[in-house]
């Protein structure tokens, strides 16, 4: 596959010397073009070039949805370092660890997370943060964008990356252990923005509507980097709630294009919406990542929205993370599509021995969209790409016509409002827990979430478990999104001949109990 550019920063002064009036971006009553934007990303590349950021060096963004993100975004990149989107959700102890393992030297942040920034003075070796948002710098180590902005003039003379250059980094935890960090290339990112416009028919003048998070893979590709790579616009909502005002945004700004996960639809699917947005509104496509859409979700959506096309897609944060999507002109219910253009999918049994249409088996992936590897785990980078094919660890299969049908996700994996969380990362809390013995999280069915963590937790020989202070020493060492919503103390956890946990027993006493305890 051809790439127009080799790396970001090209595709935005393409469009800027193109069409520099063009809105590039929406926040709030604020319209930003193509040429302004490209000042920005200029004048803070300055500065990180100044700061004695150089290629290959690591920023971390901590950033709620902003226009700064986005600059953040090009002018890292534009200096060859490499850019490292960090969840919002998590806790200190959490940022440290990914800023550490990934080495990194300075930290774009939003004010509202000053109080998880602030401890990691004294557990990274970050040397600067940038704020966004209403912070008062102290010192030198801290200073705010618009400071930058009025002090610093746009420089445009740097040596740029080139595409197969390391461009960002998205940690994913897998299925065990600490989070890993996904090494993706320019060639990985553009090839999904290539493949998805292909099939889709992107144009300049669609407009995207971005209130997912910006640090989620499916989010940053599909609605930070791809209208910028077509020379789009799109409208930012810093935060989902109140839904309404997306709603009223998508009509003011006369959005094409909306992005969401299974959760966003099945409320949008069952939502009273007025009729004046069912009549006004201009949106072409919907596309669904992150997680499975459920049948009665997607028959209940094409009912109600039929002017616009549903597209259903597969992908995980290796692949940058499309890997299929059901194209406009055939969609199968329950398919998550065939490959995307460029992509190679099959489906292999355990001797890695490719299987016929229909048969199930593990999915692997090929393709200019599989990673570079994981950060520093040469290991685990082996274990998952084998001869250029990614190993999802995802079950499926495939028809006659080349569409894929997940019929299994990892094994532990839990996906809740589609957001992955890895069990084992909550059972290192738990587990560190004075009184506790063994623990394990299980996965079980919400309405409202798609899944929702539950906790077993055995105690330790001749001890209790004390649990409102577990639950309290959990809130304050894991997201909100991660904290158990059930926690159970058990005599002793299900196990086989080795001593591995059986969770699939787990979950049947769940589903034999009726569900979960409401909290």
């Amino acid at each position: 596959m051809r790439y127009p550019y080799q790396n970001f920063y090209e595709m935005l002064a393409y469009h800027a010397k193109r069409k520099p009036g063009r809105p590039a971006l929406f926040v709030g009553s604020e319209k930003i073009s193509y040429r302004k934007l490209l000042k920005k990303v200029d004048t803070l590349a300055r500065f990180l070039e100044l700061s004695d950021i150089k290629k290959g060096d690591r920023v971390a963004i901590f950033m709620q949805n902003s226009k700064e993100f986005v600059i953040s975004l090009f002018a890292i990149t534009k200096l060859g370092a490499v850019a490292v989107p960090v969840n919002t959700f998590l806790k200190s102890d959490e940022v440290a660890y990914i800023l550490n393992d990934c080495e990194a030297r300075m930290l774009m942040a939003s004010a509202e997370q000053k109080d998880v920034v602030e401890p990691l003075w004294d557990t990274t070796k970050i040397e600067r943060v940038v704020w966004e948002g209403n912070y008062e710098a102290l010192d030198n180590k801290n200073i705010g964008f618009d400071e930058i902005f009025e002090i610093l003039e746009s420089h445009e003379k740097m040596e740029l990356p080139k595409i197969d250059d390391l461009a960002v980094i998205i940690y994913t935890s897998g299925t065990t252990g600490n989070p890993k960090g996904a090494m993706l290339s320019y060639r990985n990112i553009m090839h999904n923005c290539e493949a998805i416009g292909q099939l889709t028919n992107f144009t300049e003048k669609d407009r995207f509507i971005v209130y997912l998070p910006m640090f989620h893979a499916f989010t940053l590709t599909v609605t930070v980097i791809m209208p910028i790579y077509y020379g789009a616009s799109y409208v930012i909502i810093r935060k989902i709630m109140p839904f309404s005002n997306i709603i009223k945004q998508i009509l003011l700004k006369r959005v094409t294009m909306f992005v969401g996960v299974p959760d966003v639809y099945n409320a949008l699917s069952r939502a009273k919406l007025p009729w004046y947005f069912m009549w006004f509104q201009k949106i072409r496509y919907f596309v669904s990542g992150a997680a499975p859409l459920s049948e009665a979700t997607i028959e209940r959506f094409t009912s109600k929205f039929k002017k616009a096309k549903l597209l259903e897609g597969y992908g995980l944060s290796e692949c940058s993370p499309v890997v299929s999507v059901n194209p406009p002109w055939k969609q199968k219910p329950l398919s998550v599509g065939p490959a995307v253009p460029g992509v190679e999918i099959k489906i292999v049994d355990e001797k890695m021995l490719e299987l016929p249409a229909g048969e199930i088996g593990e999915i692997i992936v090929k393709g200019d969209n599989v990673m570079q590897g994981y950060l520093n785990r040469p290991t685990a980078t082996d274990e998952t790409i084998v001869n250029g094919w990614l190993l999802t660890g995802d079950m499926g299969y495939l028809d006659e016509e080349g569409f894929l049908f997940i019929v299994d996700r990892k094994k532990d994996l839990i996906i809740s409002k589609g957001i992955n969380i890895y069990p084992r990362e909550i059972e290192e809390v738990i587990n560190a827990f004075e009184g506790v013995g063994a623990s394990a999280v299980v996965g079980v069915p919400d309405e409202k979430s798609g899944e929702v963590p539950v906790a077993f937790v055995e105690p330790a020989e001749n001890e209790t478990i004390d649990l409102k202070a577990l639950r309290a020493y959990l809130k304050e060492r894991v997201a909100n999104f991660k904290l158990p919503r059930d926690i159970r103390v058990i005599e002793s956890l299900p196990k086989n001949a080795t001593g591995k946990v059986l969770k699939r027993i787990l979950k049947e006493q769940l589903k034999e109990e009726g569900g979960i305890a409401k909290k």
